[in-house]
This record gives C-alpha cells, structure tokens and sequence, in this order.
C-alpha cells in the first residue's frame, strides 16, 4: 500500500486530511492532558500534531502562487484568522481580549498566516524594493509574534514561496525555522517541550511526495476553513464541562 501511495505521490486533499487528523489529535492531547506533561505518550501524541502547521504553511506559500484574486484570498484569511480568534480562546481557556494574560499565544496560527499571505503579496507580486520588503518583513514578524507559532508561521510561508519549485531549499527553510522556534521555546517556555518543536521537520517526508495535484474531492477546499473553529469550540465546550473555566495550555 506504502509503495502505491509513494508511486501516486499525495495530493492537496490528502496532505491536507493529515493536517486535520494530526490538528485534532494535538488539540485533543491538550484537552485530556493539559499543561507541559512529562509523560512519554503525551509527548508522542504532540509529535504528531507537529506535522499540521508546516503543512498548513506549505499551503498558504502554494494558495498565493495559484489564487486568481490575491486580495480576495487575503479577506477571506483575515475573516477566518477573526472567527479563529475566539474559537482558538475558548477551546484552551485564554483570553479573548489579547494581551491580558501575557504576550505568547494570544490567539490562533491563523492570523499569521494571514499576515503571511499578505507579505507574500506586497513583496512578491509587487517588486517592491530592498529597503521597504525589510521594513515590511519587521513588521510582519512583530504583529504575528504575539500569535500561536509565532513569526515563523509568516516566515516559512515566505520564504517557502521564494523557493517554489526548490524542495532542498524548502527543506533547509523548514529546518532553520524549527531550530529558531525551538530556540525561542528553549529560552521563554519549556526546555523540554523545545525538543518537541524539532519534530516540525516530520512533514518532510510528506511534502516530498506531493504531486502538485488537487484532488478529487473539491470539498476539501473549504473543509479546513470549517473544521478548524468548530472542533475548537466543541474542544472548549468539553474542556468547561471537564475542569471548569481554566486555561489547559500553560
């Protein structure tokens, strides 16, 4: 079956089912197992939940070079990244009014990835010159770095749009990338749970066999765009009927 799949290659529909089944377990370890556990299968399960993020980046640098209408594909990130917002605070107990509990995780992967989108657009669709592409870069990272994941989720799907058609150079962006946000978690969040961030490299193997093909089932297209806020409200439903309302993260 390995070899057939190896032989086809995956295409957008089944990386993108992956990223779900991985999402849903990560967030779902969160929820029966909150905090930074020491435990070995707790680690386990969040090492598979690593490999959703770099997926979803991977399709944002794809969905800026294939969307039609840039601006429009902006909007409707930026609508998601908002109704993503308060599912993302409810699911894990945080605040909805950002900043009031701390600067890290103050709301969902979604709005960097808006903001990387946008970056894409400014920088690459409009030549702009040295000078403003590093201002815009700076700001980018500053308003994203407040957000869940962070200024890579910005960076790697810029960089990985700089590199479209270049696996090894994508490869070598994931893999500074990982190193950076481990770093960063080494020094601000958990030395331990730093390791885990490493992990992100996982979707190399995956994003090699992708055949740059659709799929047959054009729903998946908006199926993300759904299922990410829903699971995350029904997430912090559970987890008010579980522990009452507390933060499970941190």
């Amino acid at each position: 079956m390995f070899s057939k799949i190896k032989e086809r290659g995956l295409n957008t529909s089944d990386l993108k089912l992956i990223a779900i089944v991985a999402m849903t377990i990560d967030h779902l370890t969160w929820l029966l197992f909150p905090g930074l556990q020491r435990v070995w299968f707790v680690f386990a399960l969040h090492i598979i939940g690593r490999l959703t993020a770099p997926i979803m980046w991977f399709f944002i640098a794809e969905g800026s070079y294939y969307t039609r209408d840039s601006v429009k594909y902006i909007k409707r990130l930026f609508l998601f990244a908002v109704i993503s917002h308060f599912a993302y605070s409810f699911a894990f107990g945080l605040s909805a009014v950002p900043f009031k509990s701390g600067i890290f995780n103050q709301t969902s992967v979604i709005w960097s990835l808006a903001i990387g989108a946008t970056l894409i657009f400014a920088v690459q669709k409009h030549k702009l010159s040295g000078i403003v592409t590093v201002f815009l870069i700076i700001l980018a990272n500053l308003l994203s770095f407040p957000a869940d994941w962070s200024c890579i989720a910005v960076m790697v799907p810029f960089f990985l749009y700089m590199h479209r058609g270049d696996f090894k150079k994508q490869a070598i962006d994931y893999i500074i990338f990982a190193m950076v946000y481990a770093a960063v978690y080494f020094i601000f969040i958990d030395r331990v749970y730093a390791v885990l961030q490493l992990f992100i490299c996982l979707c190399l193997p995956l994003l090699k066999m992708y055949n740059g093909e659709v799929g047959s089932n054009k729903s998946m297209k908006w199926l993300f765009y759904i299922y990410y806020p829903a699971h995350l409200f029904l997430i912090g439903f559970i987890r008010i009927l579980l522990y009452g309302n507390v933060n499970i993260l941190f």
